[in-house]
Formats: structure tokens, C-alpha cells, sequence
């Protein structure tokens, strides 16, 4: 039965996702890439605070659709360019979601603020809470979850990521 609703919520998930992808790619689809989505916020944002399921492929297809092709594929990630975005209030510059060649599924992004005030943030907006997992000057942080802040220069990077399932055996 579980499975089932699993295979009717991927269905309900990928619907928008093909609309979005099937869209005329006219000037209309270049406006809108020029503000954040309105589902910015709830599909990106919850799968940072790892509170969505992960999949990588709706998250490519989902982003490529809003901010078009990744601009680079480096270290197990496609990264894309957000504009002017933000989450819980800080300016996030990208998001990156993993490729297949990894173990993790992850889904992250670089925020414009450093690590403390990007907790402050997410804390002040959602109730998640972070601790910092040791006494160095560059603690991550995470959350019950699995949420991880981390150090990224003087920027943040906040990601989710679990261990990719593995597909049926044959």
C-alpha cells in the first residue's frame, strides 16, 4: 500500500514537472526565469530543510524548467544559476542537485550570508533548529533531519542529503 501511494504522489509530482518542460520557450518562459517561482520556496526550500523526498531527476527536471540549463557539472552536481532568489529571507545564488554518479542524492544551494546568519534565518522562518557538530572555527551544522550548513568561503551552503536506494534486483 505504501508503495503505492509512493508511485501516486510520483505521478501528481511529475505532472507539473512535464508542463513546465513542455512550455513554449517563447520570451513568456524568459520573463518569468527574470523573478523566483512562487514555488521556489516550497519545493526547494523543503527539500533543503530535508523535509521532501529526494529525487534528483524531478529536481534537475524541475529547475531546468524554471532557470534552464545547468551552467556547470562539476563534483557529482549539476549547478544552476538562480538570479535573484531567496529563502527564509537570504539571497540564494544557486542550487545544485546531484547527478547519478554518487552514492548521495543530495539537493543543495550557496547562500549569500555566512553559515550563522543563514541558521538564524531558517530558524526565525521554519522552527528548524541547527547544532553545530563540533568546536572548530567552521562547525557544520545540522538538524534532527539531516539538514547540514555548511562553510562555503564567507557564503553558506545548505544542503540535504541521503544515501541514494538502491533499484530493484532482477
Amino acid at each position: 500500500m505504501a508503495f503505492q501511494t509512493v508511485k501516486a504522489l510520483s505521478r501528481l509530482l511529475l505532472v507539473p514537472a512535464l508542463a513546465c518542460a513542455l512550455a513554449p520557450a517563447g520570451p513568456a518562459r524568459a520573463q518569468t526565469q527574470d523573478k523566483q517561482p512562487s514555488t521556489f520556496a516550497p519545493v526547494i526550500g523543503a527539500a533543503l530543510l530535508c523535509h521532501d523526498h529526494l529525487d534528483n531527476a524531478y529536481f534537475y527536471s524541475w529547475l531546468k524548467a524554471r532557470f534552464g540549463a545547468p551552467y556547470k557539472h562539476e563534483g557529482g552536481a549539476y549547478w544552476f544559476r538562480t538570479g535573484e532568489t531567496t529563502l527564509w529571507g537570504a539571497p540564494v545564488t544557486e542550487v545544485l542537485v546531484s547527478d547519478d554518479t554518487s552514492e548521495w542524492v543530495f539537493v543543495g544551494a550557496v547562500a549569500e550570508v555566512a553559515p550563522d546568519e543563514l541558521e538564524q534565518a531558517v530558524r526565525k522562518a521554519s522552527g528548524v533548529h541547527y547544532t553545530a557538530r563540533d568546536a572548530s572555527p567552521y562547525p557544520l551544522r545540522m538538524s534532527i533531519p539531516g539538514s547540514t550548513i555548511a562553510y562555503y568561503n564567507a557564503k553558506s551552503k545548505i544542503y540535504c542529503a541521503k544515501f541514494k536506494p538502491l533499484p530493484p534486483r532482477r
